[in-house]
């Protein structure tokens, strides 16, 4: 328990100091109301308004565990929000919309990992194919308009309330809690870090590593579908041309914000979930602080970047290295200054 505290402790004062930031600009950032029966406030928002970037950075960091990487994520939304759509205005009702969706999520991501697995493609451009045209196939589902559906069953997941706080909390929250349980309670966390190491060396011993790669682009496929249906039963409607765009972008920030490394390897699910609440706290904070648009992607893009550089171990490392050497010669003067 320790060890998991240490491992998500960088992010949790990164998140902490973020929210400080923000509320000197915004002071009623932290103020939270109780009335009709549901929550609200900026922070409540934070949480729901991050919901598809923290499911997208579940399935990506298990993506890039394996020293892959998942560019169609954003396109899998889309092609999941508008079979969910065309489902519901076919009159299918909200479970097979549901079903439908996850579905084509898994499909995408059965596609992927078959790719890269077994065909053996590059996961950059194996992931690229789908993100070229995935939101093609979308627009091909929707007829290329914005498909609309009146359905309260499925919009309750978009923007229904459980116990005071919006379902698509719920939803990231136990998506996250439940792979992350998976992959540490079980050995898979262990093959997935495994093949992210050595590929080679864990088919060597025994690691079904083809089997468990497509697994794992699956998992992602599944993570989007669910994603989407958030987006698509929020708006209440499937925009093909929208739904998703970029945020595979956000997924991966997110991730190597959470400490995982695009070398493969080591992962932690918490950080990365922590990681999605860094940047929609960055994007919800500029918002309110009232700084104009245009500014927003520079502001935003300079904050994380100052966050990678804390977090950076070389960094670290060399400040560790110059507080130590100036304690033992405290005369020392930086290597390669002029006297």
């Amino acid at each position: 328990m320790k060890r998991s505290f240490r491992r998500v402790l960088p992010q949790l004062l990164t998140l902490a100091a973020l929210m400080a930031l923000v509320t000197l600009f915004f002071p009623q950032f932290l103020s939270i109301d109780y009335a009709g029966g549901r929550l609200s406030g900026p922070v409540i928002d934070v949480l729901k308004r991050g919901a598809p970037v923290a499911l997208l950075a579940v399935g990506m960091t298990l993506v890039i565990a394996t020293r892959g990487i998942d560019l169609s994520v954003g396109t899998i939304m889309a092609i999941s929000g508008a079979v969910a759509a065309w489902a519901l205005s076919s009159g299918w009702g909200a479970g097979p919309a549901v079903i439908l969706a996850v579905g084509a999520g898994l499909v995408c991501g059965l596609w992927n990992g078959c790719l890269v697995a077994i065909v053996g493609i590059q996961p950059i451009v194996a992931t690229l194919i789908l993100m070229t045209s995935g939101r093609g196939i979308a627009q091909l589902i929707t007829e290329g308009r914005i498909l609309t559906f009146d359905a309260g069953p499925f919009a309750w997941l978009g923007s229904g309330i459980l116990l005071g706080l919006p379902v698509p909390v719920f939803i990231w929250v136990l998506t996250a809690v439940g792979v992350a349980a998976l992959m540490r309670r079980t050995a898979l966390g262990l093959l997935v870090e495994s093949i992210g190491i050595n590929r080679s060396a864990s088919a060597l011993a025994g690691v079904n590593a083809t089997v468990l790669l497509i697994a794992v682009y699956m998992a992602s496929g599944l993570c989007a579908a669910l994603a989407g249906i958030i987006a698509t039963a929020d708006i209440r409607g499937a925009d093909a041309n929208n739904a998703g765009l970029w945020l595979e972008l956000d997924a991966i920030l997110a991730v190597v914000i959470g400490g995982t490394s695009l070398l493969g390897g080591r992962f932690s699910v918490a950080a990365s979930v922590l990681g999605a609440m860094i940047i929609q706290t960055i994007d919800t904070g500029i918002l309110l602080a009232g700084f104009p648009s245009e500014y927003n992607l520079v502001i935003k893009a300079g904050l994380v970047l100052m966050i990678l550089l804390i977090q950076s171990p070389n960094l670290v490392g060399h400040w560790h290295f110059l507080r130590h050497s100036l304690r033992r010669d405290p005369d020392a003067s930086p290597r390669g200054a002029k006297s």
